[in-house]
């Protein structure tokens, strides 16, 4: 099964009229668009000829049968499959330089099986999607903008071999995913990282009474807890409580004991600094629970 990247959406919210459905179980491949709505195809495209009404754009929505408010969505990424050529941009006013910035510029960068040629340096493959949520219960929220339904998160252990939990708000859960990158840092402080349409392949599964906090990435050796807030003490504060109370859940310690634990083993990490709000997560090694 496979939604087209002509079933966008620019806002992720209950009224949007589903692209699919599915049972849970399902895999399906969303073809996306870049950032950009694959607007910029040269260097010569710059950023302020991109039509910003239409950048962001989330394939889907995926209803999920069964899905009931206050369930949960597992999205087990299997695969991202991208092109050759995918595109980075600057301009006065974006991102943390933003302020020494005095001209636009576009790269166009290659992409092979492992880097990104950029400017004579390899670049290593780093393949990604920047957005992807169910939608919230109460008024749209943007794609450009990630809270606690999951959104622009631009999260780079949202990975191939990764499964991202999501709270389902609404009937149905209402999935839409895009912004892939082939390579972003932590952070992504230009505001973007080598924008790219492509594939990506997922299996969907409702899960009932799940208890711990979400959004939620698990990995074959990781537990990830993501906080998007106003700022980035305020996303680093829920990244670390929500792994906190994980923690609790998945052993016999305290919340003293829990926090001590993160002190020693955890890594707080910024996913990225520019979006309307900012995104932090946790990180800790499942070796360390039982």
């Amino acid at each position: 099964m496979r939604i087209s990247s002509e079933h966008v959406v620019f806002s992720m919210e209950k009224a949007n009229k589903p692209a699919l459905s599915v049972d849970s179980g399902a895999t399906v491949v969303f073809e996306t668009l870049d950032c950009f709505s694959n607007t910029v195809q040269s260097s010569e495209d710059l950023v302020s000829a991109i039509d910003f009404s239409k950048v962001n754009p989330a394939t889907g929505p995926l209803f999920v049968n069964g899905a009931e408010p206050g369930d949960t969505l597992k999205v087990t990424i299997h695969s991202i499959t991208l092109p050759d050529q995918g595109v980075i941009v600057t301009a006065p006013g974006l991102g943390n330089l933003s302020g020494s910035i005095v001209e636009e510029e576009t790269v166009i960068c290659k992409v092979t099986d492992d880097h990104v040629e950029y400017k004579g340096i390899n670049v290593p493959l780093r393949k990604m999607i920047g957005v992807i949520g169910t939608a919230p219960a109460g008024e749209p929220v943007n794609t450009g903008t990630p809270h606690d339904h999951g959104g622009n998160m631009d999260t780079t252990r949202i990975a191939e071999g990764a499964s991202l939990y999501l709270p389902v708000n609404v009937e149905g859960a209402l999935l839409a995913m895009g912004d892939l990158h082939a390579a972003m840092g932590d952070g992504e402080i230009m505001g973007d990282g080598l924008e790219i349409p492509g594939e990506v392949e997922v299996t969907v599964e409702v899960v009932k009474n799940f208890d711990l906090p979400v959004p939620l990435v698990e990995t074959d050796d990781l537990w990830i807890t993501i906080g998007s807030r106003a700022t980035l003490e305020e996303a680093g504060r829920l990244a670390t409580e929500n792994m906190a109370d994980l923690i609790q859940k998945k052993s016999e310690l305290t919340f003293n004991q829990a926090g001590m634990l993160l002190s020693m083993a955890g890594n707080l990490h910024a996913c990225q600094v520019v979006n309307p709000n900012v995104t932090m997560r946790m990180e800790l090694a499942k070796s360390l629970l039982k």
